[in-house]
């Protein structure tokens, strides 16, 4: 249903959700090749980078859309009625260090989600084709 109001209102309805901006991302299916589509927040953004939280509600699996990402890290995020093309990559342990407490910050869930997980919740760093290294 979000998916459809974003859509029909051209992104000007629905882009935030609990104080985040709400994306599209879209990845391909490392096994179909088909191109698939999550509804994802952003709890922090740094300059025109996303900062994006693999967590699937702290379940004890990486989300489909993670695996994805690693296997091809040319992805678009859709927001604001755009489209951009990005590359993802995890972001590193010391990125991750510095980066846990400000998505915290934006969502005390995604604490919770990380202790209920029997496995590290990647943190995934989103960065226009163009700025990528």
């Amino acid at each position: 249903m979000h998916r459809g109001v974003l859509r029909l209102s051209g992104g000007r309805i629905g882009q935030r959700a609990f104080g985040m901006r709400v994306i599209e991302l879209v990845t391909i299916g490392r096994r179909s090749g088909q191109r698939r589509t999550t509804m994802l927040t952003v709890p922090v953004m740094e300059g025109e980078s996303l900062v994006i939280v693999a967590s699937k509600g702290g379940d004890d699996r990486d989300p489909d859309w993670f695996k994805n990402l690693v296997a091809t890290a040319q992805v678009e995020v859709r927001w604001g009625g755009q489209t951009r093309r990005m590359l993802a990559r995890v972001a590193t342990s010391d990125e991750c260090a510095r980066l846990w407490p400000q998505v915290v910050a934006s969502y005390r869930g995604y604490d919770q989600y990380r202790q209920r997980a029997h496995r590290t919740i990647p943190l995934v760093i989103c960065a226009p084709e163009t700025a990528a290294p």
